[in-house]
Formats: C-alpha cells, sequence, structure tokens
C-alpha cells in the first residue's frame, strides 16, 4: 500500500478557524504575498479553485462506487487540505481509517492541522486520542516525539509540575521506549527527550529539598545507564554527555579515561552493547542507503530479522519487523512471518491482536491471515461474538485467489472442479457436524448441481456424503435421479455399475433387482450407441485412407527403398556393358536421403490438406499425373532433421529467434498417433533470414544435434524416382526401345525420342501378381514388357486390385 505523493504543498495551506482569522501552516498564498496581483490572476485563480472542486465531486463519487479504493482516498484527502475544507477533511480521514490504517505521515499531517486550528487546546482529549491512534498503526519515533512535545506543551498539568502531571508524562516517556526506544538507528532521541524532561524537572526542585534533588538525580543518573546498556548509535556520545552530567553534579572524573567514574556494572553493559551495535552497523548502513530499490530493502530487513532471530531476543525481533512493516505494509510475507512469530514466541494476548488487526486491515485479500487471525483468538479462548465479528470481516474482503472466495463467488468456468468439489464438501460436512442440519448440507449439495450437474463428481461426492451418514435410502434416491443422464467419457457406465454395486452392499435383493431392472436398457442403450459412434469413425478413418491408398503406399515402399540393402545383380549373360555413368544410382549420402524423406513428407501433407476437404478418388487419381502439385514449392524453406521426439514449434521458435524471418513452422507428426517424428520444416521470408538459418545446423536442441538444410523438393522428387528404377528392376534391365533393341532408349537422340516419356517399370506399388517371380527369364520378360507397353488407367489399376 505505497502511499500517494501529493500533489499539494504544504506551505500554502490556510485554515479558517471560523472565527474570521486564518492559520497558516507556512508561507502565505501567492496572493498574500503578491498583493498587487491583477484581476486576470484571480479570474485564473477562480477557474482553477472550480476545476478542484469539480474534482473533489468526482472523486467523491468513486468513493461512494467503491470505498475500498485507497490511492482515491488519498486524492481526496489531499485536495481536500488544500482547498481548506476542513469538516469534509475530518470526515473523509475518519472513513478512510476505518478501512485502512494511515501512513505515519498522514498521521502527522493530521495532528499537526488538528494542533493548529486548536492553539488554544480547545480539543486537547480528542487530539491526544488521535495521537494514541496513529502510534499504534506503525513504528515512528518523530510521530512519538510529535506527541511527547504535545503533551510537555498543551497539558496544563504537565506544564504546572503538578504530580499528576509529572507521572503522567512519565508513563508516556516509558510507554515510548517500550515502543521505539530499541530502534537502532533513531531511539536515541525518545532517549535525550527523556532525559531533558527529567533534568528540566531538576532544575525546579527546592535548592533546600536536598533529598528530592538526590532522588531526582538518580532518576537522571538511572536513564543514563539504561541507555548506555541498550545498542544504539551514538553511543560513545552518550557516555560523554553522562560524564559531563556526573561531574555537573560534583562527581569528578578523569576526561582523558573512557570509563573513569562510571560505575563497573554499567561499563560492562556498554561495552556489550557498542558490540551488538557494530554488529547491526552494517544493516543500518544498507537501510539507511538513498541509492538502494525497495526490493533491496525488503531483502535487508529479512537479513536483519534472521540476525535478531539468532540472538533470541523477541522484543529486538519485533522491533525490527515493527520497521519493515512500516517501510512495507503490504506485504503480505512480512505479516505472516511476523504474525507466525509473535503465536510462536509471545503469549500477549492485547499485544497479538493489535498486530493481526493492523496485518488483516493492511493485506485484506491474503486469506492466510485472515485463518491465522482466527486460530490465534480460539488459542486466546476469545468470546464467539469476537471470532464471530472477525469472520464476518474476513469474508466481506476481496482476496487474490480464487480458492480462497466466499463459495457464493465461485463457478466451474474460473477454477478446477477438484477446488470446487472440496470446498462444497467441506462445506456441507461443517453443516451437517458442527450445525447439526441436514437439510442445510443437501442444500449446498443441490445448489452444486443446479450449476454442474452434468458432472459425474458432483453426483458421486452427495452419495458419498449420505453414505457416510447412513442414510441409504436417500442415497438410493440420487441413483434414482443421476442413472440416465449423460455423463463425459464412461461416466455414465460408471454410474450405473456404482448402483448396482451400491445394492449389493446396502439393499436388498429386492432393491437389486429393482436397479437392474433400470440400469441394464441403459447399459444396451449405451453399449448401442458406443457402437454407432465407433462404426462411423471407422468408415471415416476408411474412407480417408482409401483416398490417399495410391500415393500412401508409394511413400511407404520408397522409404523401405532407403533403409533395405540393395540385392546383388545377376551375371549378364548376353555380356553386355554395365550401365554407364547416366544410369541412375542410389545415394548413399544422407543428404540424399534426407531429401527424399522431404519429399515424401510434404507429399503426405498436401494429400491430407487435399483430401480432407472432400475429393473423390477420381480427383486423387489425376493428381498422381501432376506429381508437382503435390509438392510444395518454397523458395526459402529449412528441412530440419534429427529433432528430438519432444521437441515442439516453440522450441524450434527459440533455435530461429536471433535469425529472425521465420513465417511458419510445419513438425511433421504421425498421421494415427500425432507424435512427432523428429522431422520439420521452417519457412523463411527471404534467402538472407533463410541464410541466417542453416548456420544453426549442429545446434544442440534437447541433446540432439539437428540436421538443417535447404529444402529442394524438386531435387528429392528426381532422386526418389531414380532410386526406384534401380532398386527395382536391378542392372541391366533398362527399358528397351523397340526401334533400336538391345540399346536403352535413354540412349537415343532427343530427335528420335520425341515427346516420348521413359517407360519405368514401377515394382514397388505393383500387386504381386505383376512382380516378377522365382525364375524369371527373358521370354517371359519380353511377354510382359508387350503386353505393358500401354499404361492401365486408374480405374484399370483399381478394378485389378480390388479382383485381387
Amino acid at each position: 500500500m505505497e502511499e500517494v505523493k501529493p500533489d499539494v504543498e504544504e506551505e500554502e495551506i490556510n485554515y479558517d478557524r471560523g472565527d474570521g482569522t486564518a492559520v497558516a501552516s507556512g508561507a502565505g498564498s501567492n496572493e498574500d504575498r503578491n498583493p498587487t496581483s491583477s484581476g486576470s490572476d484571480s479570474d485564473s485563480d477562480s477557474d482553477q479553485e472550480d476545476a478542484k472542486e469539480l474534482q473533489i465531486e468526482t472523486l467523491e463519487r468513486q468513493l461512494e462506487g467503491n470505498p475500498l479504493n485507497y490511492e482515491v482516498h488519498v486524492q481526496y484527502i489531499q485536495l481536500l487540505r488544500k482547498l481548506c475544507h476542513i469538516e469534509k477533511l475530518r470526515q473523509a480521514r475518519e472513513s478512510m481509517s476505518c478501512y485502512f490504517p494511515l501512513s505515519p505521515k498522514m498521521w502527522q499531517e493530521w495532528t499537526k492541522d488538528e494542533v493548529l486550528l486548536n492553539a488554544d487546546s480547545e480539543r486537547f482529549k480528542e487530539i491526544e486520542k488521535l495521537y494514541e491512534r496513529g502510534v499504534c498503526e506503525y513504528l515512528c519515533v518523530p510521530l512519538w516525539c510529535d506527541y511527547i512535545d504535545f503533551v510537555q506543551e498543551r497539558d496544563p498539568l504537565v506544564s504546572q509540575c503538578a504530580p499528576a502531571g509529572l507521572m503522567k508524562m512519565r508513563n508516556l516517556f516509558e510507554r515510548a521506549l517500550t515502543g521505539a526506544g530499541l530502534h537502532v538507528s533513531e531511539g536515541s532521541k525518545i532517549w535525550e527527550a527523556y532525559r531533558e524532561y527529567e533534568q528540566a524537572i531538576l532544575l525546579t526542585v527546592d535548592e533546600n529539598d536536598c533529598k528530592e534533588k538526590e532522588k531526582q538525580a538518580q532518576r537522571i543518573r538511572a536513564l543514563f545507564h539504561r541507555q548506555l546498556s541498550v545498542p544504539l548509535l551514538n553511543l560513545k556520545s552518550t557516555l560523554v554527555d553522562y560524564k559531563l552530567w556526573e561531574a555537573s553534579q560534583g562527581n569528578l572524573n578523569d576526561v582523558n579515561s573512557e570509563f573513569d567514574g562510571v560505575p563497573t556494572n554499567v561499563v560492562s553493559a556498554y561495552q556489550k552493547a557498542l558490540e551488538m551495535c557494530n554488529a547491526r552497523a552494517s544493516y543500518e548502513e544498507q537501510l539507511s542507503s538513498s541509492v538502494a530499490s525497495d526490493l533491496d530493502k525488503l531483502q535487508y530487513f529479512m537479513n536483519y530479522i534472521k540476525l535478531e532471530e539468532s540472538y533470541g531476543d523477541p522484543v529486538r525481533v519485533q522491533i525490527v519487523y515493527e520497521r519493515a512493516v512500516t517501510e512495507f505494509p503490504v506485504s503480505s510475507d512480512l505479516w505472516l512471518g511476523y504474525t507466525k512469530y509473535l503465536d510462536r514466541t509471545l503469549k500477549v494476548s492485547d499485544f497479538v491482536k493489535g498486530v493481526y488487526s493492523r496485518a488483516t486491515r493492511n493485506c485484506p485479500w491474503v486469506g492466510e491471515i485472515w485463518i491465522n487471525r482466527m486460530l490465534s483468538l480460539e488459542r486466546m479462548s476469545a468470546s464467539e461474538e469476537e471470532l464471530s465479528t472477525v469472520f464476518e470481516l474476513a469474508i466481506q474482503s476481496s482476496f487474490a485467489g480464487f480458492t480462497e472466495r466466499a463459495v457464493d463467488y465461485l463457478s466451474p468456468q474460473v477454477i478446477s472442479i477438484d477446488d470446487i468439489l472440496r470446498l462444497h464438501a467441506y462445506w456441507a460436512r461443517l453443516e451437517a457436524t458442527i450445525g447439526k442440519d441436514i437439510v442445510a448440507a443437501r442444500g449446498v449439495w443441490e445448489n452444486l448441481i443446479k450449476k454442474s450437474g452434468s458432472l459425474l463428481e458432483v453426483w458421486q461426492g452427495y452419495i458419498a456424503m449420505e453414505i457416510r451418514m447412513g442414510h441409504i435410502n436417500e442415497a438410493r434416491s440420487i441413483y434414482k435421479r443421476c442413472y440416465s443422464k449423460r455423463f463425459q467419457g464412461t461416466g455414465s457406465e460408471d454410474i450405473c455399475h456404482s448402483w448396482l454395486q451400491f445394492e449389493r452392499e446396502y439393499g436388498s435383493l429386492d432393491d437389486l433387482d429393482l436397479a437392474a431392472k433400470k440400469v441394464t436398457p441403459r447399459l444396451q442403450e449405451l453399449k448401442v450407441f458406443k457402437m454407432q459412434q465407433d462404426s462411423k469413425a471407422s468408415s471415416l478413418s476408411t474412407q480417408k485412407d482409401n483416398l490417399g491408398a495410391p500415393i500412401l503406399s508409394q511413400k511407404r515402399k520408397a522409404n523401405k527403398t532407403f533403409c533395405d540393402s540393395k540385392p546383388p545383380a545377376k551375371k549378364r549373360k548376353d555380356g553386355a556393358p554395365k550401365p554407364s555413368h547416366e544410369s541412375p544410382t542410389v545415394p548413399t549420402s544422407s543428404s540424399g536421403v534426407m531429401e527424399n524423406v522431404e519429399a515424401c513428407d510434404k507429399q503426405e501433407t498436401t494429400l491430407q490438406g487435399t483430401g480432407g476437404h472432400g475429393s473423390n478418388a477420381k480427383e486423387a487419381g489425376d493428381s498422381k499425373l501432376n506429381k508437382s502439385e503435390l509438392f510444395y514449392s518454397d523458395k526459402c524453406t529449412a528441412f530440419i532433421s534429427n529433432l528430438s521426439l519432444e521437441a515442439n514449434e516453440q522450441h524450434l521458435h527459440q533455435v530461429f529467434k536471433d535469425s529472425g524471418g521465420v513465417t511458419a513452422i510445419r513438425l511433421l507428426r504421425d498421421k494415427f498417433t500425432g507424435k512427432s517424428r523428429g522431422l520439420a520444416y521452417v519457412d523463411f521470408s527471404d534467402e538472407e533470414h533463410l541464410a541466417a538459418g542453416l548456420t544453426k545446423s549442429k545446434q544442440k536442441l534437447l541433446g540432439r544435434k539437428l540436421s538443417i538444410a535447404r529444402s529442394n523438393p524438386k531435387q528429392g522428387r528426381k532422386k526418389s524416382s531414380d532410386n526406384i528404377v534401380s532398386q527395382g528392376y536391378g542392372r541391366g534391365h533398362l527399358k528397351k526401345d523397340p526401334r533400336n533393341l538391345g540399346q536403352p532408349s535413354s540412349s537415343l537422340p532427343r530427335e528420335e525420342r520425341g515427346n516420348e516419356r521413359p517407360a519405368r517399370k514401377v515394382t514397388f506399388a505393383a500387386p504381386r501378381a505383376l512382380v516378377k517371380p522365382l525364375g524369371w527369364s527373358r521370354r517371359e520378360e519380353s511377354r510382359i514388357d508387350e503386353a505393358a507397353e500401354k499404361p492401365k488407367s486408374n480405374e484399370e489399376f483399381r478394378e485389378m486390385l480390388i479382383k485381387k
């Protein structure tokens, strides 16, 4: 709850006390300092004042709609303070203090304003109460000092040194020392103010009253001794002041000797305090640093707290916690640590209650603090009324986590079903066991069924409660209500079988027969429905497989040719020369295999994209004639292989993030399982980004080195076809041209071949009846070649497959 810095200059605020006189809190306004200001300036000031009045009305409407807006409260108070709306200002401050603790600075402003408006101590008691409220909110040494000065100046009993006034003032100083006297860096201010007050009292004692004078001197001496035993900054200067004071009282001591005239017990306590102060000096220096960030200061406080806890002094730990929550009042971790420490160590109920009250007012959205507060009250044997009040305050607070909110604000759309079930089950159990109201417990489940009746777990939780409480008939009636409902997955079958099991354990034979009579038709209905769904899914899968069968079967065979070893070629009997370098050969490099694989992968991707739009078998067959349509013609695409099966598109995006220019990432997945195949394509916007992406090759991703190459579908397609011819026929079995027997048609001049496409025997997708059996002869080869001279159409090929 960071304090909003006001845009108000305090020195320009004037207060009208209502008697025609004005009291200024600082220098006068611009108009007072410049009485010869022009009329235009007056008009401008009037316009500004009207604008601020309009702003006040806007802030008031905002607070009416949302009184828990801290920033609006601060802005509203500062604006009223600048415009000197005294009554509204008091009401605004009181209203804000009902919802939030005011910061120390805001308390100082409030008390000073009231003191300024009541110079004649007309409202001394009310202002004194304000100071009391302020010093109880946070640890603030300046506010304690202001409070002490106010009482000294405005309380008649104190100013007249009456016995009641002396006792009141000393009690106030002792409270200040308890609250802030152990503050290492600022606590000495209160000690010095206390000593100065007692020294002033000493001057008022009658010179002839030696006994009273000695008694007062002993009070001052005791204060010095107490202060010298507390680890405070400037402790050495305090020792010097003590020796000087003793000298003024006639007790001579050696100025050059540090401990001359100082009692031994005081010296021992002083040395121990000085050692403790030195151990804390580094922490105080860190906290006083002006360049340290808030996060660093918070960490410094946490380290400081650990140091004090190691010394084992609860009061000193409490002081550091108080300083920390003053600096960071909305840090829930600090309040949780502070309150838990108090629960473990301190048994002062009033003090612990006050800390918990401040914690919940500063962090009302933290449910854990509210829970700990109520548990702490229960340990202190607090009354039912007090516990009820705290509980009502807790449920009115707005929590940050959905699991901490009241059940009326919960819904299945915003939290998990497990959280909802756990909350309602606990609520219903409280109603049934502690509240002894079974109707209310059932009402909890009935309300949840209205909201989430389609969830099987809700009905099961309701049934479980009735069974646990021994209400068998009520559980049976719930089964009758829900067995015919449709739940997700196998939930409908599960509830039916659960009812049968319930009747076997708790019901009679008639109850079991009745349940079976109702459940059996329902189970049969569910079975038929499931068979229909499976049949529909199977038909869709078959249709999809038929559409992609010709090409997909070719892809699987083509991949196999790269993995299987090439069979040895038979010895040629005709003595024909071996195929020349023009004959296609199987590539042995990994790049060739990679390109063939990527060509087939792209082919499959295209088929899935076109087949999903209802293309018929004829369109699939026609697309076979124009294979270029089955491949991506990407000019700026990288092909990625050797991917880890755990890698996804996000991982690849991180790899190429610094390269830039990535337009799309396509991870190849298995058609049936959906799992990654370890291959992917990455599209780039231009050649420059593609070149940068190719440099990522051999880079490790999830423990595997990536293989990245430029995607070239055309080359991959060509090599794939050449490999098929080479492995399908073996060496020397090239298609013979009828015009030039014994000579490969590829050796003919282009003019003689014309537009003739070289006929290649594709055996990897041919029926088994067309594949060469063992004992194949050249005579049979010539006969088959002549029969195969005319290629079959798609329809003929399909009929032939169906017959087989």
